[in-house]
């Protein structure tokens, strides 16, 4: 069937969506992707078997690492993703906080832009090379800290100098040839960060994240093109349902056209609150995770407001368990993509 059209032997006519089409002639359903590559309905429908942990950076503002950990030990949640800042922790005191509850840490998770204050200089794109020999120290750190603790993965995230991203006020993004010209240049030294991270036991993942918080990788297709071109095979990416909301086309086809290197998710709804609390389509996201047999973690990524948060990160989980539940026992539809309820 290679050499023919799919148009002609389905008796539809070209389209390109992710919707579950039926394919009478040969009496199979498939989800389409890419205009030609379909998924069977058999791999769609399969068990999915996820794990689930929760990034301590959430937390990381409102208490210590081991209230934190007494909290969430009894909630359902299979691990913990440890926050990178090496510098700023005894590593054999974390290590024993850590290994004192029931929860291994699967990674750590790195503290780019903003969200530290050492950000400004944890800048792999930079042109000024005493900024990204410091980022190049920062992640070499991180990795031996995510071997110390027992993790085994770690996020990159592509920050450039502030004077090299211009905020558009008409939300454009910039070029593929503008982001291929700025990124080329760090690709000698993701390759190295990539050995070093294979001499650890540990997988470097790049995180693409949406236009606002920087250019250059915003998109699953920009974080593959970097990854092939990096071409080490700890080199995978991780997708964040949140970037993935403003940045992606769909969901489903982001997903699908990574599932050769996709290695990790972070979750998060589109207003940055647990899965459930406002209108992402996660039943639509597990159902491309089922479809691609990806058996990772998904790290839910939260920003929490205050101390009161045990309600949301527990009913969050439990948003997304009935979701894993619920695709073992119903068949596939078009009605089955609409999204759920939301946690009440």
């Amino acid at each position: 069937m290679a050499n023919y059209s799919l148009t002609y032997f389905f008796f539809f006519p070209s389209f390109y969506a992710s919707e579950p089409r039926n394919c009478g002639i040969i009496k199979k359903t498939f989800i389409m992707i890419d205009h030609e590559k379909f998924i069977p309905l058999s791999r769609v429908n399969r068990k999915l078997k996820l794990r689930y942990s929760i990034t301590l950076s959430s937390f990381a503002h409102l208490e210590p690492v081991e209230r934190t950990l007494e909290r969430l030990q009894s909630q359902g949640y299979d691990a913990v993703e440890m926050f990178g800042e090496p510098k700023k922790m005894e590593m054999k005191k974390l290590r024993d906080i850590l290994d004192s509850f029931s929860l291994p840490v699967c990674g750590v998770t790195g503290m780019w832009g903003s969200v530290s204050e050492d950000g400004w200089k944890r800048k792999i794109l930079s042109a000024d090379r005493s900024i990204t020999k410091h980022s190049e120290e920062y992640v070499m750190e991180c990795i031996k800290m995510c071997q110390f603790v027992g993790g085994n993965e770690m996020n990159i995230c592509l920050f450039a100098d502030n004077e090299m991203v211009s905020f558009d006020r008409n939300h454009r993004a910039l070029s593929e040839d503008r982001k291929g010209v700025v990124t080329q240049k760090a690709i000698p030294l993701l390759a190295k960060l990539s050995r070093f991270a294979e001499d650890h036991g540990v997988h470097m993942l790049l995180e693409p994240l949406n236009r606002y918080s920087t250019p250059f990788c915003c998109t699953a297709k920009d974080a593959l093109g970097i990854a092939s071109k990096v071409n080490q095979d700890n080199f995978g990416i991780l997708l964040d349902t949140f970037h993935m909301n403003i940045e992606e086309d769909s969901f489903e086809d982001a997903i699908l056209k990574s599932r050769n290197l996709l290695r990790h998710m972070h979750f998060a709804d589109n207003n940055r609150k647990m899965p459930g609390y406002a209108h992402t389509n996660f039943l639509s996201i597990m159902r491309s995770l089922s479809g691609i047999g990806y058996n990772g973690y998904a790290s839910f990524e939260p920003i929490l407001s205050d101390k009161n948060y045990e309600t949301f990160t527990r009913k969050g989980l439990e948003h997304i368990r009935s979701i894993e539940k619920s695709l073992s026992s119903t068949s596939l539809s078009p009605s089955s993509f609409s999204n759920p309820a939301v946690v009440n």
